[in-house]
């Protein structure tokens, strides 16, 4: 992890071989102005924090990345991908989205799930990719096919490349999520992954009946390597990647709204950010 002078100290730049034009960044919860519980940069307009707040907090966002705009989608834990052009509207029903434009972020939020970043290796095409258990499982009418296959065959097109040749000109990014220590699953989540990658079931450690933990960046990784893709850097599966284990640096949904009697029942969203940049 590295920091960049422009952005709060606190932030994470992806430290990966991305063409110059390439920018990348993954807010923490520093740096903004939102009160407690979202204290202070929380991103998420849907979490009960003042709209005005939020409005700063992106504004302080575009400031530090230095971009016409961030675009924020509406995320709904599935596998569809926008294509952003300067007129795409935030609120898009989606989980990923991609440009060829410059100075369009394109932004994914988390908090605890899974954040994708993805760059052509000609710094020609970005996409950025949020990934929880069900958007990177993928549905069954859908073969199990979840987001990250899906934005690959869409960043894919966008490229103009082969199947293969954007295996090999495409890296990716894995940015802080809920660590392997922390993400207790049941036996449904474990099934829906082994039914489309039989070694899945590598990542998942039984700790009781029917009960698992089990390692999030990891299965991205296998999903990733399955379509040719062998550049991924980032979230190795440690301590300090991991959202809910880092409270003074992380929003984290499980730690801070799944704990019954917190006092709070929300928490913030953090957001990763990849753009063409110039």
């Amino acid at each position: 992890m590295t920091v960049a002078g422009r952005f709060h100290a606190d932030w994470l730049v992806p430290d990966w071989p991305a063409p110059a034009g390439v920018k990348a960044v993954f807010t923490s919860r520093a740096g903004g102005i939102s009160t407690v519980p979202f204290d202070s940069m929380n991103l998420g307009s849907h979490v009960g924090d003042l709209p005005a707040s939020v409005g700063a907090n992106r504004h302080l966002l575009k400031l530090a990345t230095g971009t016409e705009r961030a675009v924020f989608l509406n995320q709904v834990h599935g596998a569809r991908v926008e294509l952003l052009d300067p007129d795409t509207p935030d609120g898009q029903p989606a989980d990923a989205c991609m440009t060829a434009h410059r100075q369009l972020a394109c932004t994914v939020m988390v908090a605890d799930c899974l954040p994708v970043l993805l760059t052509s290796l000609d710094g020609a095409t970005v996409a950025a990719a949020h990934a929880g258990w069900r958007g990177l499982a993928g549905s069954h009418e859908a073969g199990g096919q979840g987001v990250i296959e899906s934005v690959f065959e869409s960043f894919r097109a966008l490229a103009h490349y082969s199947h293969a040749q954007a295996a090999t000109k495409t890296i990716a990014w894995l940015g802080p999520c809920i660590g392997p220590a922390s993400f207790e699953v049941g036996e449904e989540v474990r099934a829906a992954f082994e039914a489309r990658q039989p070694r899945a079931v590598r990542c998942f450690i039984p700790i009781g009946p029917g009960k698992y933990l089990a390692d999030l960046p990891a299965l991205a990784r296998l999903r990733l390597q399955a379509l040719g893709v062998t550049q991924v850097y980032g979230n190795d599966g440690g301590k300090a990647w991991c959202t809910v284990s880092n409270p003074s640096r992380f929003f984290s949904h499980r730690r801070d709204a799944g704990i019954p009697g917190n006092g709070f029942g929300t928490t913030g969203r953090m957001a990763a950010c990849i753009w063409l940049d110039g």
